[in-house]
């Protein structure tokens, strides 16, 4: 795996380096002692996937509050997804800052996101699975977001929205 900085403190886009052979190929998608030797979380007690039907559907933008903040790993599995992350830690460096990122089942590539991130996706074509390891199982009382359209942060979507759900179309603005 090859770790590669963004311009978000502490957030990560993880290559998967696949072996190829006359099989296909062979690739690690998780390794304890690469993450470690980043600073990276190496504990994942929940494994989730997501799956949408249709081009354009917006999941987001989530995160966990204290005491309960998540890292996650997230992979695209199958399809393509532009998927997008806001440092929502106040004192951070990068804090209201966003950055996106084509994940996709054909680019093998994977995204780290620490603890303090809200994160959100858009898929890029249809049925499209999204893989999550997570640090934290979720805990519903601390669960928030922030609109996927607050102006304040003005982030790029490249689709018209498709599906979204009622959750994520009433999330507040972000507090700053």
């Amino acid at each position: 795996m090859e770790f590669r900085s963004t311009n978000l403190a502490g957030a990560y886009l993880v290559q998967l380096e696949p072996v190829h052979d006359q099989r296909g190929f062979f690739a690690r998608t998780f390794c304890v002692e690469a993450f470690a030797a980043h600073g990276l979380e190496i504990g994942y007690p929940q494994h989730s996937i997501s799956y949408s039907a249709r081009k354009g559907t917006l999941r987001g933008m989530h995160y966990q509050r204290d005491p309960h903040r998540e890292a996650k790993l997230v992979r695209c599995t199958k399809g393509a997804i532009l998927d997008v992350i806001v440092d929502v830690r106040r004192g951070s460096s990068t804090f209201c800052r966003w950055q996106k990122f084509e994940l996709s089942s054909a680019n093998g590539r994977q995204l780290y996101i620490p603890k303090g991130f809200a994160h959100g996706f858009q898929t890029l074509c249809d049925d499209v699975e999204v893989s999550y390891l997570i640090s934290t199982p979720y805990q519903p009382g601390y669960a928030d977001g922030i609109r996927y359209d607050d102006p304040a942060l003005g982030i790029e979507w490249p689709l018209p929205i498709a599906e979204i759900s009622e959750k994520d179309l009433h999330w507040p603005r972000f507090e700053r």
